[in-house]
């Protein structure tokens, strides 16, 4: 358990699937007073989605640090966040429904964390993926995730690993998987989708790829799932 004396942990979590879903991971990492990662833990999932991988590496991170500990939560993944820090509220008010009045995905991460959050200070800190001189923490914590993903075997600082690779400049989160036109919305936006002609960012943070297909939402254009994630 990691607390004692801290008087404040700042950390970064991050999930990966290869795929989506595919060959998954979760990640977290806990700075020093400068900011340096000083322990970090990895954990192969099998296969699974995204957003499993990204609440996944919450929930462990949650499960780690005391309480009673102020932390600060740096995280790439909008769904993630919003799911606890935005959506949860309605969701418990709606019986665990979304405003679609559909299941909640991810219902028993969610409520595991929910459970973990209480009472206690946490500060949720979003920060953009895959930047050029972006957050070092969360960037630790996707290549953890990523790497962990790619071998399915768990790694850490107590485990004595390695710490992950760099990142190629290449890299980016795996294309999101095909979906099926998602139905038209009270809104009236279309429900068609498009091969994108260009790389871009989703509302949700993470980018998608040329020839990917992507949908329109209230921000713009991103993958078509996230149109209606909420």
């Amino acid at each position: 358990m990691i607390g004692g004396m801290a008087e404040r942990v700042i950390a970064a979590c991050d999930g990966a699937s290869k795929g989506n879903p595919g060959p998954a991971a979760w990640a977290w990492v806990v700075a020093d007073g400068d900011e340096k990662p000083v322990q970090w833990e990895a954990g192969a999932l099998g296969t699974a989605t995204n957003n499993v991988a990204e609440l996944t590496a919450l929930e462990r991170l949650l499960s780690t640090v005391a309480a009673d500990v102020p932390l600060e939560v740096r995280m790439d993944s909008q769904y993630a966040m919003k799911a606890v820090t935005t959506w949860l509220p309605g969701w418990k008010r709606k019986g665990w429904k979304t405003s679609a009045g559909k299941p909640v995905a991810n219902q028993e991460l969610v409520q595991r964390i929910d459970a973990l959050l209480e009472g206690r200070a946490v500060e949720f800190k979003y920060v953009p993926a895959h930047q050029v001189d972006g957050d070092p923490l969360n960037d630790f914590a996707d290549r953890a995730a990523s790497q962990a993903a790619i071998a399915q075997q768990d790694a850490g600082s107590a485990l004595g690993s390695p710490e992950p690779p760099p990142s190629s400049p290449s890299s980016a989160k795996p294309p999101r998987a095909k979906s099926a036109p998602a139905k038209r919305a009270s809104s009236g936006s279309s429900s068609r989708t498009l091969k994108a002609k260009f790389p871009g960012r989703c509302r949700c943070g993470r980018s998608y790829a040329a020839g990917e297909d992507i949908a329109k939402n209230p921000d713009g254009w991103g993958h078509p799932e996230c149109r209606t994630s909420a």
